[in-house]
């Protein structure tokens, strides 16, 4: 018998993070000014973002389905285009949306864990030249004062930004920016992000704040694209990090990620238990999260593997708990994501616990997949259970 199986699995601590994942702007919805509606605009070959989930509006229903789920977090966005749609003009109807919706997750017993920079900002940041100029650092740490010193007694997980290396090379691809331009977003985001960190901490030195990486996976293509991209962002900041955060959804970047079909991409769950063990290697001191863990499906179809999304999930958790149990410091796991979104440019890649037809369906119903009952009864019971054997593999 494989040493993966030698011994029954516990379950996971009373404490151990449950939570589902978004971003702000894909899945809100609604005409803002910001570099994402313009490159959306500029772009034919996009999906047209209109009101996506309309999260915007519905979001005390989704909370109730996260709460039904029996989640203990939830990770939103805070749209700095939406607050602050002009310099110096704070939206305080937009503030009073973002302070309903935490307080909905009060009331429904679900901690709110907020990504203040979700690979979008304001229009009026574009046109300043945005993160390539200096300035835009002094905006974004004044915007993340605001939002930290507004929630920080309710929020107590923090993520500065998302995925910041592939928001670098999103930057570089939409802007044209050359590779100066690069080393400059560099330079700005890596300040930005050590400067939120201690004003959040002057705060509450009790918070958690942390910036997610992508896992590249397995082989040589994969390695050396999680070595650029380390030097890209997380190693200028792992001094000022309270966990190490990461996202996890293939064994690699193979071609069908490359070409943008994320959908034939294997999902390969005991990879997730490799990465885990490696980065606990690699940074002894810091607690990991699964800040993102999910398998798409291109409009809801079955997958041409035939690899189901409540298999996937099964397997992702039960190799996040033979990694526990072998030392690896695993405090919470997130699903991507609560519900269908805008995925960047397109609404085919379904990720949703919830499937929703943005393109055919005017009500934008959110209609339970499979998964829904897994993870439900995943986190009932504090993981898989001690016979369970992996799908997958």
């Amino acid at each position: 018998m494989s040493s993966a199986h030698s011994s029954p699995l516990k379950p996971l601590p009373p404490d151990f993070i449950w939570g589902v994942s978004a971003s702000g702007y894909q899945s809100e919805g609604g005409n803002v000014d910001s570099n994402w509606d313009r490159y959306n605009a500029d772009t034919p070959t996009q999906d047209r973002y209109g009101m996506s989930v309309d999260f915007r509006h519905r979001y005390r229903d989704d909370v109730g389905l996260a709460k039904d789920l029996g989640v203990n977090t939830f990770r939103i966005g805070i749209n700095w285009a939406r607050v602050e749609p002009r310099k110096g003009q704070i939206d305080e109807a937009e503030l009073a949306y973002y302070d309903d919706l935490i307080l909905a997750m009060k009331q429904a017993g679900i901690a709110p864990l907020i990504t203040l920079d979700h690979f979008v900002y304001p229009g009026w940041v574009a046109d300043q030249g945005a993160w390539t100029n200096p300035q835009t650092t002094v905006d974004f740490v004044a915007f993340s004062r605001l939002i930290a010193e507004r929630y920080y007694s309710d929020v107590k997980l923090w993520l500065t930004f998302n995925e910041a290396a592939f928001f670098m090379l999103i930057e570089w691809k939409y802007r044209k920016m050359k590779w100066a331009g690069v080393k400059l977003m560099r330079q700005h985001i890596v300040s930005a992000h050590r400067q939120v960190y201690d004003l959040i901490h002057q705060l509450d030195s009790g918070a958690m704040v942390s910036s997610n990486i992508v896992w590249m996976g397995e082989g040589l293509r994969s390695r050396a694209l999680q070595w650029f991209t380390d030097w890209l962002f997380l190693d200028g900041v792992t001094d000022k990090i309270d966990c190490m955060a990461i996202d996890y959804y293939y064994r690699g970047i193979s071609d069908a990620v490359l070409k943008g079909r994320s959908w034939e991409a294997d999902p390969c769950p005991s990879g997730l238990g490799r990465a885990l063990k490696k980065l606990s290697r690699r940074h002894p001191r810091l607690p990991l999260l699964v800040a993102e863990s999910g398998m798409p499906t291109l409009n809801a179809e079955p997958r041409p593997d035939g690899v189901r999304r409540e298999d996937a999930l099964r397997d992702c958790v039960y190799w996040l708990q033979r990694a526990r149990a072998e030392g690896t410091n695993v405090v919470g796991y997130m699903y991507w994501s609560l519900t269908d979104n805008f995925e960047w440019g397109h609404y085919g890649p379904r990720f949703g616990l919830y499937t929703v037809d943005v393109l055919t369906d005017p009500e934008l119903k959110r209609r339970p997949t499979d998964a829904v009952a897994a993870y439900r009864e995943l986190i009932r019971e504090q993981g898989v259970p001690p016979d369970y054997r992996p799908v997958l593999g």
